[in-house]
């Protein structure tokens, strides 16, 4: 079984269309998603739909993006993290490539989501774009590695893989380590430790070859399989027992879960 730890069902252009997105998932044997907040505003469509189907769980954050957003306390975080299918903390932390002129914001969101981890003692999500250091230091400074959690989507040097790995994080990829250009990233994707790769879509964005440019959805997140089976010269049936088996260790209760459906 394969298992999309990151994607966005609630929005435009995969929620019309859930039962075909659905029935990909079936065919190309991924068992579970991660459907990921974003803002306060969305959420109760987020959970609606990970109360739907057994098969989907959910996150509970504000993306650092969302500079208009209803801003979270800790408390907020805290009890909307209660919800029985919300399995961690985020979408979460630093993105300076769209607000380069005044981050203090997305610094002092990010800490928040971090303080509201540790309390209801889940992991994160963390997104990181033009902000390695400061999302490095401030994950080190709140204590992030007392929850671990995931770097979703990494897009990072291996120097930075390796800050988060010492953290106790796990190190996602997406769709974009198919791309033919992305040598770094396949660099990466070939040295993290086997027990911390997590694979994910992050629906509908960054459709993996041979789907680049189109709407992504959680089956594709079989072709990510395939590419990191390619570099560590694995078959896909190993990739997928592995990152399932990292998945279910990460967030405890997701195998039980899905074992009782």
């Amino acid at each position: 079984m394969l298992v999309d730890s990151h994607c966005h069902l609630d929005f435009e252009g995969l929620f019309s269309r859930l039962p075909e997105v659905f029935a990909r998932m079936e065919a190309n044997g991924v068992g579970a998603a991660v459907c990921v907040g974003v803002n306060l505003e969305d959420l109760p469509k987020v959970l609606a739909l990970a109360e739907s189907d057994n098969r989907l769980f959910a996150t509970v954050g504000v993306h650092p993006e969302y500079a208009d957003a209803c801003e979270p306390g800790e408390d907020d975080l805290v009890a909307l993290a209660a919800h029985p299918k919300v399995i961690a903390i985020g979408e979460t932390g630093l993105d300076y490539y769209w607000h380069k002129d005044a981050p203090e914001w997305q610094r002092s969101r990010f800490c928040t989501h971090i303080r509201a981890a540790r309390r209801t003692h889940l992991p994160l999500v963390i997104h990181t774009r033009d902000a390695a250091a400061d999302t490095l230091r401030l994950m080190a400074e709140e204590g992030a590695g007392e929850v671990g959690g995931v770097m979703h989507c990494f897009t990072e040097t291996w120097e930075v893989a390796e800050a988060a790995l010492d953290l106790g994080f796990h190190i996602s990829f997406s769709g974009i380590v198919t791309f033919k250009n992305a040598l770094q990233i396949k660099d990466v994707a070939r040295r993290v430790p086997l027990d911390r790769i997590l694979i994910e879509t992050d629906a509908p964005y960054l459709a993996p070859v041979p789907y680049r440019g189109k709407s992504n959805e959680p089956g594709y997140v079989l072709h990510v399989a395939e590419e990191i089976a390619r570099l560590r010269d694995m078959s896909v049936d190993a990739v997928a027992e592995l990152t399932t088996h990292n998945f279910f260790r990460l967030f405890p209760g997701t195998r039980q879960r899905l074992e009782l459906q």
